[in-house]
């Protein structure tokens, strides 16, 4: 009896790791379908901005029930620039949570996808080193639009994260101030198998891109191979 107790525990705890593992990974396949379609949007993120991105963060189909109940929250994956000033090809992909009660838009109960653009060294470096809150331990600003839009601008120039919503087919900068990012280790765990941090994946490059990750990383690299900003031309 106790055998048979124990091998049903052992079953209902691998099929529970399974499904948490297929979830987490199908989450990374949408992460990668929203950024395609979001570059494929007329009015789309300027080119100059994801030209200069070190890190790219998409979050979808954020629901408003996850702002108002405490305790829940967004889910996503952030994908950097590799090397060690981030100026290499798109890496692996680390798992990321997004929470907060305030931020700064209604989402009318429909389904919004999040991109979120790290524009700089400092702005990566606080993501991965822990929970950071936007507007108070990185700067933040509603991302302008228009593939001709200049990247020259004051949001650009001050904020470290740029952020975009895209809600019932409509795309905007949007303000997320207020609410925390933080690394979800626990879904990087599902996602690769094994207890691994952001910084492992991101800065220490122990991963390769997993299968459910790929098209995020082939999109990126698709429409912004290159670190274009004068920091990394210069490093």
């Amino acid at each position: 009896m106790i055998r048979k107790l124990t091998f049903g525990v052992c079953i209902m705890f691998a099929a529970s790791s399974l499904f948490a593992a297929n979830k987490e990974q199908k989450r990374l396949e949408n992460a990668g379908t929203v950024m395609q379609e979001v570059m494929g949007v007329p009015d789309d993120i300027p080119r100059d901005l994801l030209d200069k991105a070190e890190c790219i963060i998409v979050f979808p189909s954020v629901l408003k029930a996850a702002f108002i109940v405490g305790g829940s929250y967004g889910r996503g994956a952030m994908v950097c620039r590799t090397g060690e000033h981030f100026s290499g090809a798109w890496g692996a992909p680390a798992m990321y949570a997004l929470e907060g009660a305030s931020v700064g838009f209604q989402l009318g109960g429909q389904a919004t996808d999040l991109v979120l653009l790290v524009m700089n060294n400092k702005g990566a470096s606080s993501i991965l080193s822990s929970k950071v809150k936007l507007g108070v331990d990185a700067s933040a600003a509603a991302g302008p639009k228009g593939r001709d839009a200049s990247a020259d601008t004051d949001a650009y120039m001050r904020a470290e994260i740029l952020s975009y919503s895209r809600s019932r087919g409509l795309f905007a900068g949007v303000s997320l101030e207020g609410s925390t990012l933080r690394p979800d280790d626990d879904a990087s765990a599902d996602v690769y198998g094994r207890k691994i941090t952001a910084k492992e994946i991101v800065l220490e490059n122990k991963v390769a891109i997993p299968a459910s990750g790929r098209h995020l990383v082939a999109v990126l690299q698709k429409n912004a191979p290159h670190n274009n900003s004068e920091k990394a031309a210069n490093r």
